[in-house]
């Protein structure tokens, strides 16, 4: 599958912005862990940003960035959203909830733990109308996004925007499913080459006898390796560094994603 990218969202620790980040990506300049800097949503009236969970304001920020950077309106935008677990504070709330008597969970929790919440709220926001999809595929999330928008893009064809994204679990749920960090990527998807696009991506499905691309700075392939999200920052450094190469990503099963990106 042949796709090319306009545009580009990223918030993770120490990566605030794709034009921030690209320059420590492409190894022009040092990687130095800091916190999230979540922008504040304009999307979304004060009264919602309150209430928004993490998940969300990571996805409508990316998302909003990327179509921001390739000046794409987002109400004639399709969206393709993907996250491994959701909300990890949201799910651990109405456990906590679930766990005591009465068992009364919060509408509102609720209403935000649904894998389609990002979705949704998404589509209020901008006031798109355009086809929407939110899928899961654990530590292969991003890859399935991936593989969805680009299908979407060239079968339709219309441009799509894919959002992933990733937040930690608490104790005692971070035990046995370890998130390092809240980590926020999008892509804009085009079928046909344009003046806005940042690259070409070659796609395809390989069986797994190839070993995924790493990162060589030891903080960043960290992050790469402990958020399911963040397995797209190899395929982020090559489009940084304007690398004509090829990425490989884990997938399911015995198979794996073979990404060609030329310039």
């Amino acid at each position: 599958m042949r796709v090319y990218v306009d545009g580009i969202g990223l918030l993770a620790p120490g990566l605030s912005g794709w034009a921030a980040s690209a320059p420590i990506l492409a190894g022009r300049e040092d990687y130095v862990a800091a916190p999230v800097a979540m922008p504040v949503l304009e999307l979304l009236p004060p009264a919602e940003r309150r209430r928004t969970p993490v998940s969300v304001k990571l996805a409508l920020a990316t998302g909003s960035e990327a179509l921001s950077n390739a000046a794409q309106p987002a109400a004639e935008t399709a969206t393709v959203f993907t996250s491994s677990g959701g909300d990890g504070d949201v799910i651990h709330q109405i456990c906590e909830a679930l766990a005591l008597p009465g068992h009364e969970v919060s509408p509102t929790r609720f209403h935000n733990s649904v894998h389609n919440a990002s979705a949704g709220y998404w589509g209020i926001a901008t006031r798109c109308h355009e086809p929407s999809t939110s899928l899961g595929a654990y530590d292969a999330s991003f890859a399935a996004g991936l593989i969805e928008a680009a299908t979407q893009a060239i079968g339709d064809p219309r441009t799509v925007l894919l959002i992933a994204y990733d937040t930690p679990y608490p104790e005692p749920i971070n035990a046995v499913r370890p998130i390092r960090a809240s980590v926020g990527i999008a892509l804009l998807l085009s079928p046909e080459h344009s003046a806005r696009s940042l690259c070409e991506l070659n796609i395809a499905l390989v069986t797994n006898s190839v070993v995924a691309t790493t990162l060589p700075q030891p903080d960043l392939e960290a992050l790469r390796a402990g958020v399911p999200a963040a397995r797209a920052l190899p395929l982020l450094a090559a489009i940084a560094a304007k690398n004509s190469s090829t990425i490989v990503l884990d997938y399911m099963g015995a198979n794996a994603l073979q990404i060609q990106v030329s310039f």
